[in-house]
């Protein structure tokens, strides 16, 4: 299993497919999509990069699932930040992404204990089990102290995992686990875990993994396995596999369209043809959207953005005022 992600990962480094023009911001989308598709929303990648970029909603989308996944992208913003200031984690932290992850859709709770807001990142103050008939989480009462320990694990792990890359996978892979099982809030917590998961991926330079939204019933199974068998063991394969052959399917594709050309390559040999067909498209709409451009091509908006990107190096082009709203301007 750690020799496939290697070479998995040695080809995929070899083919470039990283360093596209916004290849992170694109990725980042579809993380957050799978993500919050996995709590029950219906919104597609496509349909929350139009909402992230240029602030169009999706019709027959909720406004709840739209700011779930609005609420969840500035919390991965914020997340990354962290990470690469490689920011020890504590209960303060944690409180503060969950705060950003249940901004507008959570709730506040009255107990005989007192109150607790789930929009302000508060810890609960209620026992929770795992849907209807499933097994009880942790005693609330408990929850402070096993985060406390959590993060003073984490932070110690963080320091000595190394360089080794499977290593450091697996303890990203056991934080989720560890996160998710203590349970820290009323709701939130498969997305806080994933979160966590990504941040340390995110801390180690690693391509992150992303959990497919068809692979839902895999992926909780996995953890229930593992929760029971108090190991980590089936939850790190299921992990693993899933990383493997995202990868692989993204690598057919690229090697699909790309004919497995590194991007640079690909640029020189037919990036000109490309920009010169966008230039003629903006010569006829100067209001022009990469969405347009991109169903126009045939190809992705990360492609039409890249070629755009170059345009404005080139001093062929700009753009006049904000994405929704503004237009382009030839400038030779």
């Amino acid at each position: 299993m750690n020799d496939s992600l290697t070479k998995v990962l040695d080809e995929y480094k070899r083919l470039g497919i990283a360093e596209q023009i916004d290849y992170d911001k694109f990725y980042l989308y579809s993380l957050i999509t799978h993500s919050t598709a996995i709590e029950g929303s219906t919104v597609t990648e496509i349909e929350n990069q139009l909402l992230f970029d240029e602030g169009i909603t999706a019709k027959g989308r909720t406004m709840q699932e739209q700011m779930m996944n609005l609420d969840l992208k500035r919390a991965y913003e914020h997340s990354i930040r962290l990470a690469k200031e490689h920011t020890p984690f504590s209960v303060e932290m944690l409180r503060g992404l969950s705060a950003i992850v249940m901004k507008n859709t959570g709730s506040s709770y009255n107990t005989v204990l007192g109150s607790f807001d789930a929009s302000q990142g508060d810890l609960r103050l209620v026992n929770v089990s795992a849907g209807f008939g499933g097994s009880s989480y942790m005693d609330f009462h408990k929850v402070p102290a096993a985060l406390e320990g959590f993060c003073q694990w984490l932070n110690e792990r963080r320091r000595a995992v190394g360089d080794d890359m499977v290593a450091q996978y697996n303890l990203s892979f056991d934080a989720h686990l560890r996160l998710v099982t203590i349970h820290p809030w009323v709701d939130g917590n498969g997305r806080m875990s994933r979160l966590v998961m990504n941040h340390l991926q995110f801390e180690y330079g690693l391509v992150p993994v992303r959990v497919n939204k068809e692979s839902r019933a895999e992926y909780i199974a996995a953890l229930v396995a593992s929760r029971e068998a108090d190991s980590p063991d089936t939850f790190r394969r299921f992990m693993l596999n899933e990383h493997i052959s995202n990868l692989e399917r993204e690598m057919a594709e690229y090697t699909r369209q790309t004919g497995g050309q590194k991007t640079a390559e690909v640029d020189r040999k037919g990036g000109q043809k490309t920009r010169e067909v966008l230039l003629q498209m903006i010569a006829d709409d100067p209001t022009v959207t990469t969405t347009q451009m991109a169903s126009a091509l045939g190809i992705n908006r990360s492609a039409v953005s890249k070629h755009l990107d170059r345009l404005k190096t080139d001093g062929r082009l700009r753009r006049v005022g904000p994405d929704k709203g503004g237009h382009w301007e030839q400038l030779m």
